[in-house]
């Protein structure tokens, strides 16, 4: 779903956001720039959340089939 928006956006930081970027299209800038800015913040708070949980149990790796295979062939 689309929402048209207007914008007052200094024109000197649009200018240096397609400098940037190469993106020259305004909507796509804008887009490009609320997306990075999501995945920023995103992972601020997926490493804030770090180390959180004290109870945490790291689970058991599995080993891949091509990792058996050979420990069983230096085994033998």
């Amino acid at each position: 779903m689309h929402m048209r928006t207007t914008l007052n956006i200094d024109d000197d930081l649009v200018n240096r956001a397609r400098e940037l970027s190469g993106i020259q299209q305004k909507t796509a800038l804008v887009e490009a720039g609320l997306k990075a800015l999501i995945a920023r913040e995103a992972s601020k708070r997926l490493a804030a959340m770090g180390g959180s949980n004290p109870n945490f149990e790291v689970p058991p790796r599995r080993r891949s089939v091509r990792a058996t295979a050979t420990t069983r062939r230096k085994a033998g």
